[in-house]
């Protein structure tokens, strides 16, 4: 079941377990029956969920969903305008080129084969992609970097790693050696304003499982 960061009567923020898809519809087990359950369990109302952005299923962390319409179109609009700030966990192979910096790509998904692609030039279907890293410790062969986003594409991180070598553990589709269930990868943080009135949420969690345990604890970071 999703732990339940906060919730009112607008929005409800989570942290979706692996192995659980985002909304309803996607191939798998949705998120958004376990999270109204666990609303229902403390006494709250049932009310629709809406999401607001995505995780893929082997993917865990912070996640923000909307309770009204009104919300829903309030925190898509933030997304859009980048007023929704997300920041990543993610654990690599190797090391960076620099202990910090930014990656700056164009990308193209195919469909078909739900795998996006680094590419040289724009043409249709090629979206540029930006994010910044830091690098927060080193672990034997793996790197643990946090990631802030600065835009939304599909496997985003995943493929701008492995496109320098530095492959996400477990990312089997993206380079790595080992194929995991579980990959290197975890929503850290989501800052947005309140739908309502405005006012600045930040909201966090580290992941919980085996995988990130021994970078965490050389970061000094402990769930």
């Amino acid at each position: 079941m999703p732990e339940l960061l906060y919730f009112d009567r607008d929005l409800v923020v989570l942290v979706k377990p692996v192995g659980l898809v985002s909304e309803d519809g996607d191939a798998g087990e949705s998120v958004i029956p376990a999270a109204a359950a666990a609303l229902s369990a403390t006494g709250e109302r049932e009310t629709a969920l809406y999401p607001i952005h995505r995780l893929d299923r082997n993917v865990g962390g912070v996640m923000v969903y909307a309770r009204t319409k009104r919300a829903a179109a309030a925190l898509s609009a933030f997304v859009q305008g980048g007023r929704l700030e997300k920041t990543y966990l993610a654990l690599i192979h190797g090391v960076p080129a620099e202990p910090c910096g930014t990656y700056r790509d164009l990308l193209y998904k195919d469909a078909r084969k739900n795998k996006t692609y680094v590419v040289s030039r724009m043409r249709k279907g090629v979206r540029e992609a930006v994010l910044d890293y830091e690098t927060l410790a080193a672990t034997g062969d793996r790197t643990l970097v946090r990631v802030k986003l600065h835009t939304g594409r599909s496997h985003q991180i995943r493929v701008q790693f492995a496109s320098r070598g530095t492959p996400l553990v477990g990312d089997g589709k993206y380079g790595a050696q080992d194929h995991e269930e579980t990959i290197g990868l975890f929503s850290h943080s989501l800052t947005f304003p309140h739908p309502r009135d405005g006012s600045e949420m930040t909201f966090s969690a580290l992941p919980g499982d085996e995988l990130f345990a021994d970078a965490l604890r050389a970061a000094g970071l402990t769930p």
